[in-house]
C-alpha cells in the first residue's frame, strides 16, 4: 500500500474541552428552566428584529453540556442545518437536546415550518439515540411556547 500524501488529504482533529465538571453545570428540570437559560444564547440587541436558532445540548442527567447558536436569519425565518446540529451533539456526547428560536413578531404560535423542522430533527436525532426533548419559541418579553408541553412532540 502506498503512503498517503499529507498534502492531498485534510486532517481531521476532534477535541472537547468542558470548562466545568458535569455535576457543576446547570440542570434542566422543566421547559421554563430551559427557556430561562437558553434565552441567554440570543442576542438581546436583535431578538426583536432577526430570527435566531439555538441548540442546548444535555447529558443523560439533563446537565447542560453547552449552548450553540446554530443560525441567525432575517425578520421571518432562519436556515437550520440538521447535519451541523447533530454533528455537534455527537462531538459533545450529548444524549439529548432542546432547540429554540425566537419570533421577532412576538407571536408565540408555531408555524408549519416550525413544526416541520421539529419533526425532521427529532427523527434524524433518533437514528443516533439522541432525544429531542423540546422546541421552544421565545419572544423578547421572556414568554415561551413549549412544543413538549403543548403536545407537539
Amino acid at each position: 500500500m502506498k503512503a498517503i500524501n499529507k498534502n492531498m488529504v485534510t486532517e481531521i482533529c476532534v477535541s472537547y474541552r468542558p470548562r466545568k465538571h458535569a455535576m457543576d453545570r446547570a440542570v434542566i428540570k422543566s421547559p421554563a428552566d430551559a427557556a430561562k437559560l437558553i434565552l441567554c444564547g440570543f442576542d438581546k440587541n436583535t431578538i426583536m428584529m432577526q430570527e435566531e436558532f439555538v441548540v442546548m445540548y444535555l447529558n443523560r442527567a439533563n446537565h447542560v453540556l453547552g449552548i450553540y447558536k446554530a443560525s441567525k436569519g432575517g425578520i421571518t425565518g432562519t436556515v437550520v442545518d440538521i447535519r451541523i446540529i447533530l454533528s455537534i451533539a455527537l462531538k459533545l456526547l450529548a444524549t439529548s437536546m432542546m432547540i429554540a428560536h425566537n419570533h421577532p413578531s412576538g407571536n408565540l404560535q408555531p408555524s408549519v415550518a416550525d413544526q416541520e423542522i421539529t419533526i425532521k430533527l427529532k427523527e434524524a436525532a433518533k437514528f443516533m439515540d439522541i432525544k429531542l426533548l423540546d422546541h421552544l419559541i421565545l419572544v423578547n418579553s421572556g414568554e415561551s411556547f413549549s412544543f413538549a408541553e403543548e403536545g407537539y412532540l
